[in-house]
C-alpha cells in the first residue's frame, strides 16, 4: 500500500527570528499574472512623479569669501576637505561635514588664478596675479607660529593655472608657456610652448600621468608628453576653450569647456572630430569636472547655471540654479561621487546633491530594496512618452528659457538656409558636414 505524504522543508517558510518578515511563496508564471505589465507601468509612473517631487538638490551655502570665488581644489585623501581661492587673493580651507571655514590665508595680491593639492595631501600650491607660485602646509600653523608658505617661486610672467602630478613631486604651471617644475628647484625642468597666446589651463592625465593637456586663448587644445618635453599634437576649434578635464577611468578621453556654449568630449587618438558635442548651455562654459566613476561630468557656465551631462549623451540630465547664484566660475565633483560644489561671482560656494532626489542618511534594508525596485521600473519604462516627459521636465529661469527658445529658432534658420543652398547649387558643391566636424578648424601634429 502506497501513501503519499506532503513533505515541506521548514527552511522555506519558518522565520529565523520573530522580527523577520514572513516569506510569501509566489508563482511567476505570466499566465497567472495577466495584468503584471499595466501594474508595473503604474508603479513606474508613480515612482517617476515622486522622484520629481523629492528633487531638492541644494544642500547648503558656504559663505565667508569677500570676493568672487575663482578656483577650487579637492583634498586627495580627505573627502570633507575642500580648498577655494578668491579674486582678492584669499584662500580658504573648508570642512564640508561641519560646513564651515577652518582656515583662511591671504595668499596673493590680486586674483588667485589656480590651486592644486599635492598627491599625498600634506601641502597645496597656489598661483596668482603677483607672478608667484607658493606652496603651503595643509595643516594649520602651531600656536604662535606665523602663516607663511613653505616655498615661494617668483616667475617672470603671470601664471594662469597650475596642476600637480598624480604620483611624483612634479607640478605644471601655465601662462605664457607650460612649465614643468620639480618641487625642490626654483627654475622649471622644461618649458613647452606651441603658439604665442597665453595658456589658460593645464591638466595632468590621472591614468597616463606623463601626459598633459592645455588650452590657450588662440583656440588651441595642445597635448604634451612630459618624457619627450615637446608638444604632441593640437586641435584648433572655432572658439576659445576655457578649460579641459580628463576622464579618470579612460586615459584617452577628455572634455573641453568652450566659449561657443558647448562642451566637446574628445578621444586624444582621433582629434579630427569630437566623440560627442554636449549642447545645452546658453552662454560660455567656464569650468568642467568629471565624477570619479567617469560616466558623468558637471559643467559651470556664465549663464548662472550648473549642468550634469552623461558622457555619451548630447544633452544634460540635470540643471541646477538658484535666484541668487550669479556667473558660475568653478565647479568640482567630490571624490565620493555624491556631491557637487560650485563657486560663483557673488562670493558663495554652494553644495549640491549629484542625484537630486537621493535620500541622504542611513537607509533601512526595505527602503533600499524599494528604491532599487523603483529604479529598475523607471529604466524599464523610460521610453514611454508620459514617463519620459515627466522625467525630463525641469523648471528654468526665464532668461535661460527665452535664450534656449531663441537659439532653437536660430539653429532651425541656419539649417533651412543650408538646405536651400544645397538644393539650388550644383550637386556636390555644398558638402554635408556633420555637427561634430563643424566646430573643428584643423588638427596639427
Amino acid at each position: 500500500m502506497r501513501v503519499k505524504v506532503l513533505s515541506r522543508n521548514p527552511d522555506d517558510y519558518v522565520r529565523e527570528t520573530k522580527l523577520d518578515l514572513q516569506r510569501v511563496p509566489r508563482n511567476y508564471d505570466p499566465i497567472l499574472h495577466p495584468f503584471e505589465v499595466p501594474r508595473e507601468y503604474t508603479r513606474a509612473l508613480n515612482a517617476t512623479k515622486l522622484e520629481r517631487v523629492f528633487a531638492k538638490p541644494f544642500l547648503s551655502s558656504l559663505d565667508g569669501h569677500r570676493d568672487g570665488v575663482n578656483c577650487m581644489a579637492k583634498h586627495p585623501k580627505s573627502l570633507s576637505t575642500v580648498l577655494s581661492g578668491a579674486c582678492d587673493g584669499e584662500v580658504k580651507i573648508w570642512n564640508l561635514t561641519k560646513r564651515q571655514c577652518i582656515r583662511t590665508i591671504q595668499a596673493h595680491e590680486g586674483f588667485v588664478r589656480g590651486m592644486c593639492a599635492r598627491f599625498c595631501g600634506t601641502s597645496f600650491f597656489t598661483v596668482g596675479d603677483d607672478k608667484t607660485v607658493k606652496q603651503w602646509k595643509m595643516e594649520s600653523p602651531e600656536y604662535g607660529e606665523e602663516e607663511e608658505p613653505i616655498h615661494t617661486i617668483l616667475g617672470k610672467t603671470v601664471y594662469t593655472g597650475i596642476d600637480h602630478h598624480w604620483k611624483e613631486a612634479v607640478f605644471a604651471t601655465c601662462g605664457h608657456q607650460v612649465d614643468i617644475w620639480d618641487e625642490q628647484r626654483t627654475s622649471p625642468m622644461c618649458s613647452m610652448t606651441w603658439g604665442f597666446d597665453s595658456i589658460s589651463s593645464v591638466k595632468f592625465n590621472p591614468i597616463e600621468t606623463y601626459l598633459l593637456g592645455s588650452c590657450a586663448s588662440d583656440r588651441n587644445i595642445v597635448l604634451y608628453d612630459m618624457r619627450k618635453s615637446t608638444p604632441l599634437k593640437k586641435v584648433i576649434l572655432n572658439m576659445r576653450t576655457n578649460t579641459i578635464c580628463w576622464n579618470p577611468m579612460e586615459a584617452f578621453i577628455f572634455t573641453a569647456a568652450n566659449e561657443d556654449y558647448n562642451l566637446y568630449t574628445f578621444d586624444m587618438r582621433y582629434l579630427e572630430s569630437p566623440v560627442m558635442v554636449h549642447m545645452d548651455h546658453v552662454s560660455a562654459v567656464l569650468d568642467v569636472d568629471y565624477s570619479p566613476t567617469g560616466k558623468e561630468f558637471v559643467s559651470a557656465s556664465f549663464d548662472k547655471s550648473v549642468r550634469i551631462f552623461p558622457v555619451d549623451k548630447g544633452h544634460s540630465r540635470e540643471v541646477y540654479h538658484t535666484k541668487r547664484m550669479q556667473h558660475v566660475i568653478t565647479v568640482k565633483w567630490t571624490s565620493d561621487s555624491k556631491y557637487i560644489l560650485c563657486g560663483s561671482d557673488e562670493m558663495n560656494i554652494r553644495l549640491w546633491k549629484a542625484n537630486a532626489s537621493e535620500k541622504l542618511g542611513v537607509l533601512a534594508p526595505r527602503e533600499k530594496a524599494a528604491m532599487n525596485y523603483n529604479q529598475k521600473l523607471k529604466e524599464k519604462f523610460q521610453y514611454h512618452p508620459k514617463i519620459r516627459r515627466i522625467a525630463r521636465h525641469r523648471h528654468l529661469p526665464k532668461s535661460i528659457f527665452c535664450q534656449i527658445k531663441e537659439q532653437r529658432i536660430m539653429r532651425e534658420s541656419r539649417r533651412r538656409k543650408e538646405l536651400n543652398r544645397r538644393k539650388h547649387s550644383k550637386p556636390g558643391s555644398v558638402p554635408l558636414v556633420s555637427e561634430r566636424k563643424k566646430h573643428i578648424v584643423a588638427v596639427v601634429k
